[in-house]
């Protein structure tokens, strides 16, 4: 299977690639009968419509180097992805449209699935943009939206993330899931505003055990591929809705803002006692940020306060309400060499309240969780290579994640990489250590259209 897959990917390369090359060689050619085309001033003809079609096609592989749960593949990543994204203007209207078609023989599923992914098509971006007011931008449809200032730490991003993509090894874009939202932005003298609705929840692309294995305190054991989570997820339109805003402006040099979010835990954070099924509490958000140059670097600090169901702190089976803080520092520390630190502090409220519900035997977590991260990048041979390592360390609960890549660009449209993901910790039931048994390599091979 292994060496199917090897020849499989090579072939879809070396195809993608020749026909990536005549992609760009032809111009895409849309006949269209246009009132802003008119007509040839020689020739009294129809002008045709040019519509610019760029993208690329990606190919990965990744195998697992540790122990698989049973019914895991020892693949870890098998897949052909070609994504196709145009731009349209019409009057006052900019329409946008990205897809990615996705070949991937690891997943086992082909029928479309806006909610999760990991299909055989996945459109990313399917909306409009336009200007009601000379103060006002809308964009209304499916986006990929993003705020806040951590690297890989997220407290007032609400937005729905793609956590198996992260753990696998696909480009670190695609950690970033679309969600159909309508997005207002307003523009004043003294502080801009953003506010998104999202009309139907839009949870997180979480690991459920079908890519990515995982230990369930739950069960007390782990759930894999033959195994996977069973949830229930709030899916209807206009009533398991989601409201998130942010207000923000520059003081000085430094950008700063406040934050709101309404809606749900965008990954499971709680469980039917009747049922055993995952659930996504109620959630509120509220927090702050700041960002600015000090010391010949950057330095960023943001906090945020999870107000979680009102009955959290007495149930066991929902994550309790917490207050979370992270500060953040990069600098380059020698020729294009960059480093970057964080800490990060998850701390339970009504703790007391929460260790009385836990029941007998339960897993206890510790009041505070501890969070440190470092990022080092290097770049070399004219900035086409870049070396990059990313380790998540918790002093708390004494797991850790490391993240490595190195990337070399070919050329201006072809750029190949190799990476792993490690995940380390003596005990299962701890967030790092719950994921080792999907430690993995992987390589890639990206031609841009």
């Amino acid at each position: 299977m292994r060496e199917c897959l090897l020849l499989t990917a090579a072939w879809f390369v070396v195809v993608g690639s020749a026909a990536a090359s005549e992609a760009t060689e032809a111009a895409v050619m849309i006949q269209a009968a246009s009132p802003s085309n008119g007509t040839d001033e020689l020739y009294g003809e129809k002008k045709p419509t040019i519509i610019d079609v760029y993208g690329f096609i990606d190919t990965r592989f990744g195998v697992r180097t540790g122990n698989a749960v049973i019914g895991d593949k020892d693949i870890s990543l098998g897949e052909i992805r070609l994504q196709l994204e145009t731009k349209q203007y019409v009057s006052r209207f900019t329409f946008n449209f990205a897809a990615d078609f996705l070949f991937d023989p690891v997943a086992d599923r082909y029928a479309v699935d806006l909610a999760s992914g990991g299909s055989a098509i996945d459109p990313r971006l399917i909306n409009v943009e336009f200007s009601p007011a000379n103060f006002i931008d809308m964009k209304v449809g499916r986006q990929i939206l993003t705020w806040g200032t951590g690297d890989f730490i997220f407290i007032n991003d609400l937005f729905a993330k793609d956590w198996d993509s992260y753990f696998l090894g696909r480009d670190v874009e695609y950690l970033k899931a679309p969600v159909d939202a309508a997005k207002a932005s307003f523009f004043f003298d003294t502080l801009n505003i953003d506010v998104v609705y999202t009309p139907k929840f839009g949870a997180d692309r979480f690991v459920d055990g079908r890519r990515v294995s995982f230990f369930d305190r739950a069960t007390n054991a782990f759930r894999g591929r033959d195994d996977p989570l069973l949830f229930d997820r709030p899916n209807d339109w206009f009533e398991d809705d989601e409201v998130a805003a942010r207000a923000y402006r520059s003081i000085g040099a430094f950008e700063t803002a406040l934050y709101y979010y309404n809606g749900f835990w965008k990954s499971p954070a709680g469980q039917d006692a009747l049922g055993g099924r995952a659930t996504f509490p109620k959630l509120s958000v509220y927090g702050a940020s700041l960002r600015g140059p000090l010391a010949g670097g950057i330095v960023w600090a943001e906090a945020g306060y999870y107000d979680s169901a009102s009955d959290a702190a007495l149930d066991p089976h929902i994550r309790n309400s917490e207050l979370r803080f992270l500060a953040g520092f990069e600098k380059e520390i020698a020729t294009e060499l960059t480093a970057s630190i964080q800490y990060n502090l998850e701390r339970k409220l009504d703790y007391d309240d929460y260790l009385n519900a836990l029941p007998s035997g339960a897993i206890q977590d510790a009041q505070n969780k501890h969070l440190v991260t470092l990022r080092l990048t290097k770049l070399a041979l004219r900035q086409n290579l870049e070396l990059s390592t990313f380790n998540f360390y918790s002093p708390s609960d004494k797991d850790g994640y490391v993240r490595f890549n190195a990337s070399y660009k070919i050329s201006d449209e072809l750029r190949i990489e190799a990476g792993g993901n490690v995940f380390y910790g003596a005990e299962n039931q701890t967030f790092f250590s719950q994921f080792r048994n999907n430690n993995n390599i992987y390589v890639a091979i990206r031609r841009s259209l």
